[in-house]
């Protein structure tokens, strides 16, 4: 039986508190942080980054629990240089151009690269990785879960915001990195070795220097026994973290359980599913999506009950349906683009929306 282990990776923005720009903290942070926890709190390109990733958890208790810690450690050591952290796909008001570059070879060689579409990357997601011990399960799990990403990620938009301005999206975070290239929902492979033929024709042919400049949305780990889900904006709160977490733990699981039974999932096409994505980013979970068995659309809300109803039989193993019951919050209370939306919507001041997401970061730890 799979384990389904998981790994959760949180970006975070560092902020200055009184001008309530992104601030560059030339690795303090970080330096400070790897004297705690050594590899699990890293640098970023953008120097207002701080990514941090959790060891592997057995579940989502676990998960909770290293999460809560990282964000705990980063908040105190950003509140010792008098600086702040704040969860969210995208800063209110700060500008890229502004933003100093980490100094390190890779990032360099990446901006020189990608030029602009590089340097104006300054967001922040949330990666969550689940354990699949066999490669050849992995891929076919992967296929699989494309369709759910949409639903996941309507769940996860928090990014309203872009340079001062209200973008009209719910998640603006992934129409700045649509400018990457091999971003967005991948394509189904028919195999792992087509998938590894795929990556070694653009070794071989200098489009990448290794697998992990594979940015989808979800891809098989060129290194760990994983699948990487990186579709989602950073969430405000760690009870959304951990419930989308244990959203992908379980649609893993579920699918796992189904192939062990003789069954599958329906696959659908990228170009399908990236219309369900499209509308995930623009309305959230205020819209609808297409449901494509019926081929007709759906509130994006009942098709998230109907998410949560297909993995109901997994949870219990798994031991998460109190991490899941937070989706019925979400869905209550809107997502984190709703809720900047709100604060900003009282004075239209983004300086209010930056101090209530900075303040939602530490809610509950």
């Amino acid at each position: 039986m799979n384990e389904f282990t998981l790994g959760v990776e949180e970006e975070f923005m560092v902020i200055d508190p009184v001008s309530r720009e992104l601030k560059s903290h030339e690795q303090k942070i970080v330096d400070s942080a790897q004297k705690i926890h050594e590899d699990q709190v890293k640098a970023e390109m953008h120097q207002a980054v701080v990514e941090v990733g959790t060891h592997i958890c057995r579940n989502t208790q676990e998960a909770r629990k290293e999460v809560s810690k990282l964000r705990t450690t980063v908040a105190q050591l950003a509140g010792d240089i008098g600086l702040r952290i704040g969860a969210a796909g995208t800063h209110p008001f700060s500008h890229w151009q502004h933003q100093l570059i980490t100094d390190h070879p890779r990032y360099f060689e990446i901006v020189d690269e990608m030029q602009e579409a590089a340097r104006s990357n300054l967001i922040f997601g949330l990666h969550v990785h689940v354990g699949i011990q066999s490669r050849d399960m992995a891929i076919h799990i992967a296929n699989q879960v494309r369709y759910f990403l949409p639903h996941v990620y309507a769940l996860s938009t928090n990014s309203p915001f872009w340079e001062g301005r209200n973008t009209g999206f719910k998640s603006f975070r992934t129409k700045v990195f649509d400018k990457f290239p091999r971003t967005g929902i991948p394509d189904y492979f028919n195999s792992i070795e087509e998938y590894d033929r795929y990556i070694k024709l653009l070794v071989k042919t200098n489009c990448i220097d290794n697998a992990k400049k594979i940015w989808w949305d979800i891809r098989v780990h060129p290194f760990f026994e994983t699948i990487e889900f990186r579709i989602c904006d950073c969430p405000m709160l760690v009870d959304e973290t951990i419930a989308f977490t244990a959203l992908f733990q379980a649609l893993c699981a579920k699918l796992y359980k189904l192939r062990a039974q003789n069954m599958k999932f329906i696959n659908y096409s990228r170009a399908l599913i990236n219309e369900n994505k499209w509308r995930a980013a623009r309305y959230g979970i205020d819209g609808k999506m297409i449901d494509f068995g019926k081929e007709m659309e759906v509130n994006t809300r009942s098709l998230v009950l109907e998410l949560l109803d297909f993995v109901d039989d997994v949870v219990d193993d798994l031991g998460s349906r109190d991490d899941l019951k937070y989706v019925h919050n979400i869905l209550e209370h809107g997502t984190g683009a709703d809720r900047q939306l709100a604060i900003y919507q009282q004075n239209n001041n983004f300086a209010d929306v930056v101090d209530y997401i900075t303040s939602q970061t530490l809610k509950g730890l």
